[in-house]
């Protein structure tokens, strides 16, 4: 608040949390009879559209006369966002219906949320005072001063779910056998919350009050739908406004509205409404005294009415379900007397704070939690904060402590293709997970209306940008990174993948950085409407058939940013049922042990390419052949779309917007011939590549074709090292019938120069590396003052000037001695015609 307080309006709105000038298009009642108006730009134009904003559904939002400093008109909760208006919920006033004028002028901002703070405070107080009661025992236990138990005697249950799996039972069984605590751990794809719903339910058979929790609106709501559809009675606490529309039907407030009081509350609301109204006409003292006086008895029979019908509802239902801070006393479940439930479940358990937990788990005995402490953690901004301990979860804490004694994870995953999966299993759960028959092989092409391309057909593909020049970018007043290389590049892929007839919304782009995720929504959600592109905080939960990872960081420091943190990681590759293409620069993120662990196994099981394989599809034929013909078997058309833009707002420091005309660094070492590191054989065939490279320049041939049985990586390896020798190279073919063709460029029939370059041809991303003293050079056919853009044209045409002065100067070393000359050459063509062979 003191931070908004320190601002001018204009600031606020360019941050995001505020909207200015904005005018009521429309006021109506809804939401169980609150008041919700949509408000709109105030402009002439209808067309008009919302400045950029950060704000979202239940959100706080106060609604001010834009002509005034003071105390906002009312505060509300933002029910929906478009592009051209919000609306927003306001409870109906007792002090009187807030009325807005259609000709005035309003501005919204973004208040602060102080309730969930007092609440988690709160319930750390009581906690400190709890000393006694029905949960003094799970206390105990929570803070290690006696151990779990188990009930002597259980009695065999029967499924409500027969399709469980055997991990899947046990966890059931073991969750109700335990007397105080059991705690499940559903690693992606298990089927977490399958088994957390049969557990609720036979919690229920056996005639138990059960309170289930979530850190998110989104976590409790996916169980409310899956409970929803049994014989459990479900009662959904919360705003509506933040429940899933499907959802409301099951919320308190609709239970209300379908009570045999609703009638009788709305008439007194009425009667209320009117009172205020005779008070505000009044013109005695004594007149208005009466009124006063009536409307204290009304809201008196109206608060008496109100609670008994809460009452009702919460001790009629089975289970009640909240977010951890929405099962606080001082809501609706202070109707209830202490002792009202028997049993605590909260999911995601793992991806919230210890204190937000101590808020449901002081109102039952025992307590089950679900979800993987080997995901995202707690959010934490304070890195302090952090540091002292707020980031470690009760459930990471209980697990360290007690291990399988109240553990029992589940082991059957149902998402993942074998491949995707057993990366996961074996770095993070210990290589105890197993992928179920029915997903253990599936592709994308085994989808229906996909036909089988290179793409399809693998469940793991690498790109790889190292030596590409594709550097991140940097933004000023902002710590988030871009890298607008990796941007084209999964436009690319994506283009490719609807190519084959992939749906777009089974596709999902996942970055680290929010800059990023806005750069690809500026380049890619035009095109794709239907497509997701997330940060990997928000994807956590769900799952798509493809999923493209741009990790972003490639600079010559090495430096991977919270890259590193694996759970991070983990969560990004394990959202994908079919199909992942990793794209990232492995020469900086093998600085890295884990990420360096994960660039080996894509290498290893999955497909590695170069982006100088999608460099040759991106640019115009004259640039790309330099005048050796025409090129055929281009993979993919070239791209018709802009080039990726910074989203509003956001400039590019002034260290970055000087890039170097920097060529790509091409080396075969051991360090970075091999995306993350290095297997066995991989330098003898580096070395045994180049080499037919070399015999290749000394011979009087002008073109040669390596054969089909190259790997992939070979196929990345010959391509880096035809571009550090200034050779022409494009693959051709598909599938197992694609090789590399390599010409000499000097062969070439020149090509006359074009005025301009054609105009729907994407240039991929420059190279980029800060350097002050490098001016910009100015794009083909521009004037180039002040564009602010790189042309690859220009960059590439002045790399092969200084390889051709290179490739001289070492064909006049080698001509010195003929003798290793004829042996070199002797080499070359019996290597290639065993290759070939």
């Amino acid at each position: 608040r003191a931070w908004q307080e320190s601002i001018s309006l204009k600031e606020l709105q360019r941050r995001g949390v505020c909207l200015l000038k904005l005018q009521a298009a429309n006021q109506r009642t809804g939401l169980y009879g609150r008041l919700l108006i949509t408000f709109q730009p105030r402009k002439r134009d209808s067309e008009a559209e919302l400045p950029y904003n950060s704000l979202g559904p239940g959100d706080i939002v106060g609604l001010y006369n834009s002509a005034s400093q003071g105390d906002p008109l009312s505060t509300g909760i933002v029910t929906r966002v478009t592009s051209k208006a919000v609306t927003v919920a306001f409870e109906q006033s007792q002090d009187g219906m807030l009325s807005l004028d259609r000709e005035s002028s309003y501005r919204l901002l973004k208040l602060a949320n102080d309730v969930t703070y007092n609440r988690l405070k709160k319930a750390l107080h009581t906690l400190k005072q709890h000393h006694s009661g029905p949960t003094s025992d799970l206390i105990d236990i929570l803070f290690f001063s006696s151990d779990p138990r188990a009930f002597s005697e259980t009695k065999p249950l029967k499924l409500y779910n027969d399709s469980l799996d055997v991990s899947q039972r046990e966890a059931v069984s073991f969750s109700l056998a335990q007397r105080e605590l059991a705690i499940v751990h559903g690693p992606p794809g298990t089927g977490k919350t399958t088994t957390l719903v049969e557990i609720i339910l036979q919690a229920v058979q056996q005639g138990l009050k059960v309170l289930c929790c979530a850190p998110s609106n989104v976590a409790v709501d996916n169980l409310v739908e899956r409970l929803a559809g049994s014989k459990a009675r479900v009662l959904r606490l919360g705003h509506p406004a933040r429940l899933l529309e499907p959802i409301q039907q099951h919320s308190l407030d609709a239970v209300l509205a379908r009570g045999d009081n609703a009638q009788i509350v709305a008439d007194i609301r009425k009667d209320i409404d009117q009172a205020f109204a005779k008070t505000k006409k009044a013109q005695d003292k004594g007149e208005r005294s009466h009124f006063l006086s009536e409307i204290k008895a009304l809201r008196k029979e109206l608060k008496e009415r109100e609670e008994t019908a809460m009452a009702a509802a919460l001790t009629h239902a089975s289970v009640i379900l909240a977010t951890n801070t929405g099962a606080s006393s001082d809501g609706p479940l202070k109707l209830l007397p202490e002792n009202h439930f028997d049993l605590v479940v909260i999911d995601e358990c793992a991806q919230a704070l210890e204190a937000s937990c101590w808020i449901p788990l002081l109102k039952a005995p025992k307590c089950i939690l679900a979800g993987d402490h080997k995901q995202l953690p707690p959010t934490i901004i304070s890195h302090k904060a952090a540091a002292r301990g707020l980031s470690l979860s009760l459930m990471e804490r209980l697990t360290e402590k007690y291990s399988d004694k109240v553990v029992k994870m589940l082991t059957v995953q149902y998402r993942m293709h074998q491949a995707i999966m057993q990366w996961a299993s074996s770095e993070m759960y210990g290589g105890r997970l197993t992928a179920h028959p029915s997903v253990a092989q599936h592709l994308l092409k085994d989808l229906p209306g996909v036909t089988f391309t290179e793409e399809t057909a693998i469940p793991l593909l690498l790109i790889d940008t190292s030596g590409c020049g594709l550097f991140e970018l940097e933004v000023e007043d902002e710590q988030s990174k871009g890298n607008p290389g990796e941007v084209e590049l999964a436009g690319l892929h994506i283009q490719a993948l609807v190519g084959a007839g992939v749906k777009a919304r089974d596709i999902a782009v996942v970055a680290p950085y929010n800059l990023q995720v806005d750069m690809l929504r500026e380049h890619l959600c035009h095109r794709y409407p239907e497509l997701e592109i997330k940060s990997v905080d928000g994807f956590q939960g769900r799952e798509k058939e493809a999923v493209i990872l741009s990790f972003v960081r490639s600079n010559r420091r090495g430096e991977v940013g919270f890259l590193a943190e694996d759970r991070r990681i983990n969560v990004a590759v394990t959202r994908a049922r079919r199909h992942v293409a990793l794209i990232c620069d492995t020469r900086t993120v093998s600085n890295q042990a884990f990420l360096k662990r994960l660039v080996e196994y894509f290498s290893q099981h999955g497909e590695v390419r170069s982006a100088f394989e999608y460099l040759d599809n991106l640019l115009p034929q004259n640039y790309a052949q330099e005048g050796c013909g025409d090129r055929q078997g281009a993979k993919l058309p070239a791209a018709s779309c802009p080039r990726p833009q910074l989203p509003r707002g956001r400039k590019l420091k002034a260290a970055t917007t000087k890039l170097a005309r920097q060529k790509p660094e091409v080396q075969l070492s051991p360090n970075t011939s091999v995306p993350g590191g290095q297997r066995p054989g991989v330098k003898d065939g580096a070395d045994r590549l180049k080499a037919m490279l070399v015999a290749f320049l000394e011979s009087s041939e002008l073109h040669m074709d390596f054969p089909p049985s190259l790997s992939s990586h070979d196929r990345m390896l010959v391509h880096l090292a035809a571009e550090e020798y200034g050779l022409q190279h494009v693959s051709t073919g598909e599938g197992k019938n694609r090789y590399i063709s390599i010409r000499k460029k000097e062969c070439a029939s020149p090509t006359p120069p074009t005025a301009e370059p054609p105009s729907k041809q994407l240039p991929l991303s420059q190279p980029q590396q800060p350097r002050e003293e490098t001016p910009i050079p100015a794009e083909p056919g521009g004037s180039g003052k002040g564009s602010g853009k790189v042309d690859l044209k220009t960059l590439h045409l002045e790399r092969v000037q200084r390889e051709k002065a290179r490739r001289e100067e070492a064909r006049a070393a080698l001509q010195g001695s003929s003798r290793k000359k004829d042996k070199s050459d002797a080499k070359g063509r019996s290597l290639f015609a065993a290759s070939t062979g």
